[in-house]
């Protein structure tokens, strides 16, 4: 059995949670009138107040009291760095920082390692002074993926946390309403305060059947997402649900809840079952378990849900296992989903490169010990048969207790054995930390991976590489063809492996730093002059007058994602420095206004074409307020609120959009931004280069009133048009006092 290699949940942190379940959960069965879902009792369970938190979905704020906080490295920064002014001595729930994203693949684990400590020592210093003096676990560099360490040592059926990463809902897969969100969510919670959030909606995945074969857990989150679509899932939890549930592993349960961050999901959920006290157990936790079993009836759909699911949910989604084939998703989006046997003739029909330049196997979506292990029976397989790998082929354990474990096993001999290389324990090319020298920018070229994202630029910044998704099993499957045209299934059999290790978790070495003792010993480290760490300062407070004036700095066409606002990869090592990384605004967007390639705007005073982080700057220089106008699902992706922080400081007063994804659309109203929508989708087309923003009637902004917006044309004309909003009477508190952040400073001095 394995030791933990850091501390886990206390045990009677679980047990106060629970404790909160009988009370709260009759609470919800009064108020609504019926039986209740699991991640019902798991929300009225953490409400501030059961008896008087709203009930309407996607409609109701309500307040919610976490469990814990876990943050990566990237986000952690920017978030600790707000922590820092709110002037607290310590953090009010148990929080961690996971250094993950910062490490670049490029040679193998022990050299990418030495270099990422080596580049990243002076952030590295400072998250481990901070976590030391303000009561935060800190695990070092190579520890593992947050999502993974999160789902070993920290996550518990019933429990609800936060996370600075949009896939922090991996925890769903042990029981956790666990929700991805900005770093100024994450410092309300550690301060002390609620978290404050829409009611969501509930989807419910009915699943029936056993999967079999080459399917695997990962098809099913790839099916569910080309029939949900990437905004399917916005504002609501999706619970899964039925016989089929119980038949897959903890960890398959994590990928899919993972993944469940690509349909705009708040979070994805399973009940607690036989299979979660085996991994609870396995990981050391065996008291927990006992206590997950003693507390079940809680930890599980109302039997009458079970039986009746429409009658619960907002939608019911059936997939039948059984029937289930490996699936490849993508290019460019992972809604665009087709079985294996139909990817050859895609490949013909849409002219994708035939031949795959790298196949990957990894991430924290499928880096788990039963994904490797599927992933090396078909490298036994090809070994036993003469064969290796034709596309390079890369490795990432998702954890120090997973890569020390596999390694025992015989999984890394037997990927190495085909040609594989196995990177350190972190994100790597999941995130853009990948430094090729095998093509151009601009080179188009296909990959393959066992990851989630797929964006243009999201693995190596080349807009021209075109990612495919599926799981590890047959990444290593296409490795081996080396092409998509080929049925790699062709000569072996269907993989198997065992979920969890018959010999126990071996836990590797730790890396887990404990908080300081004496945390008045303990001084931050943040070198002056830094280029990587910069204190921040408050922004300023709304004056209370209407926005005026306001030019329109680009109109995105079609996908803006968070990786188009504030792309990652090179500019990974700025996050913790506002002005600097402010130099990637926009650089990957599409201008409807632009002449050229992405990334460029268009200077409205000489008409000359300008690249976008440029061109706000010389706005800001000036003194000149701006706008952006967003296309559908504006703000998709990940959580970083570097792309609602750098508009702030570049001088955008609002985001005018046809549709938001959640987590952008929380981070713009935490700091300060308005984020409206077009009441008529249609008006988008409405607003040319030239044009100037008044918004107007703000003295009367309140929750559900419209918000007028004229548009001024350069030849004199003007179209009054309606926005609508999603403020609530708090929301409109942090916009006027400049900030969310802001806010909680005043009220600390009153």
């Amino acid at each position: 059995m394995a030791e933990p290699v850091g501390p886990t949940t206390p045990i009677e942190l679980v047990e106060q949670a629970y404790a909160r379940y009988p009370k709260a959960v009759r609470e919800a069965r009064r108020r609504l009138g019926r039986p209740v879902t699991f991640a019902e009792k798991v929300l009225f369970a953490h409400a501030d107040d059961p008896f008087t938190i709203g009930l309407e979905r996607a409609v109701t704020y309500a307040d919610y009291r976490p469990d814990r906080v876990a943050m990566q490295d990237a986000t952690a920064q920017m978030a600790l760095l707000q922590f820092m002014l709110a002037r607290l001595p310590r953090v009010a729930v148990p929080a961690t920082v996971h250094c993950d994203h910062l490490i670049q693949a490029r040679i193998g684990a022990e050299i990418d390692l030495a270099a990422a400590l080596d580049t990243n020592s002076e952030v590295y210093d400072f998250l481990s002074t901070v976590s030391a003096k303000f009561g935060l676990g800190f695990w070092k560099p190579g520890s593992g993926i947050i999502h993974q360490v999160v789902l070993e040592q920290y996550a518990f059926p019933g429990g609800m946390m936060v996370g600075t990463d949009s896939h922090t809902p991996n925890a769903g897969g042990l029981g956790m309403v666990a929700i991805g969100v900005g770093g100024a969510d994450a410092v309300d919670v550690m301060a002390g305060w609620s978290f404050n959030t829409r009611v969501p909606k509930l989807i419910g995945v009915r699943l029936t059947g056993s999967l079999s074969g080459w399917a695997s857990a990962k098809d099913v989150i790839l099916k569910v997402a080309g029939i949900l679509t990437v905004k399917g899932g916005t504002g609501a939890i999706v619970e899964y649900f039925g016989p089929g549930a119980e038949t897959i592993s903890t960890t398959g349960k994590a990928t899919i809840c993972n993944m469940g961050a690509e349909i705009g999901a708040t979070c994805s959920l399973f009940a607690y079952d036989a299979r979660a006290a085996a991994y609870l157990k396995a990981t050391g936790r065996d008291a927990l378990a006992d206590l997950a079993d003693a507390n079940s009836e809680w930890l599980r759909n109302d039997p009458e849900v079970d039986a009746d699911p429409e009658r619960y949910y907002d939608r019911v989604v059936d997939v039948n296992l059984d029937e289930l084939e490996p699936h490849l998703v993508g290019p460019h989006t992972p809604d665009l989903d087709r079985p294996i046997s139909e990817v050859k003739a895609a490949v013909e029909k849409e002219g994708y490169p035939a031949e795959i330049s790298y196949a990957l196997v990894g991430s924290c979506t499928n880096s788990s010990y039963e994904d490797i292990g599927r992933a090396a029976h078909v490298a036994r397989q090809a070994t036993a048969a003469g064969r290796r790998v034709v596309a390079p082929l890369l490795i990432t354990p998702g954890s120090e207790q997973v890569r020390a474990t596999i390694e025992r096993d015989g999984y890394l001999a037997d990927l190495e054995a085909i040609g594989a290389t196995v990177l350190a324990n972190a994100c790597g090319p999941c995130i853009g930390q990948w430094k090729r020298d095998d093509i151009e920018m601009g080179e188009r070229n296909t990959i393959v991976s066992s990851f989630n994202r797929n964006f243009p630029r999201r693995n190596d910044g080349n807009a021209e590489t075109l990612s495919f998704i599926g799981s590890p099993e047959t990444v290593v499957g296409f490795a081996l063809t080396g092409r998509l045209d080929v049925d790699f299934r062709d000569g072996l059999v269907a993989p198997v492996a065992d979920e969890l290790p018959a010999r126990g978790f071996d836990p590797g070495e730790s890396g887990f730093q404990a908080p300081a003792d004496d945390p008045s010993a303990v001084e931050v480290v943040v070198k002056p002059g830094s280029d990587r760490l910069e204190l921040l300062q408050p922004f300023r407070a709304w004056d209370g007058k209407d926005l005026t004036g306001l030019i329109v700095l680009l109109k995105a066409t079609g996908k803006c994602t968070t990786d188009h606002i504030s792309p990652a990869g090179p500019w990974l090592k700025y996050r913790g420095h506002l002005t600097n990384i402010s130099g990637n605004l926009f650089i990957a967007a599409n201008n409807a206004f632009a002449l050229s390639e992405s990334g460029q705007g268009i200077d409205v005073r000489d008409h000359s074409e300008v690249a976008l982080p440029d061109l706000a700057k010389r706005y800001k220089d000036s003194g000149i307020d701006w706008v952006a106008i967003g296309d559908e699902n504006y703000g998709e992706g990940s959580s970083r609120e570097h792309a609602a922080m750098e508009p702030r400081y570049m001088g955008g007063r609002a985001i005018i959009v046809r549709s938001f994804a959640r987590i952008h659309e929380a981070n713009l109203k935490k700091q300060g931004v308005l984020a409206l929508t077009f009441a008529d989708p249609d008006d988008y087309e409405r607003i040319l280069v030239d044009d100037t923003i008044d918004i107007v009637g703000l003295a009367d902004l309140a929750p559900g009133n419209p918000v007028k917006v004229l548009i001024h044309h350069v030849d004199g004309s003007i179209d009054e048009i309606v926005t609508t909003h999603t403020m609530s009477e708090e929301h409109i508190a942090w916009y006027a006092a400049g900030s969310a952040l802001n806010l909680m400073a005043v009220q600390q001095r009153s």
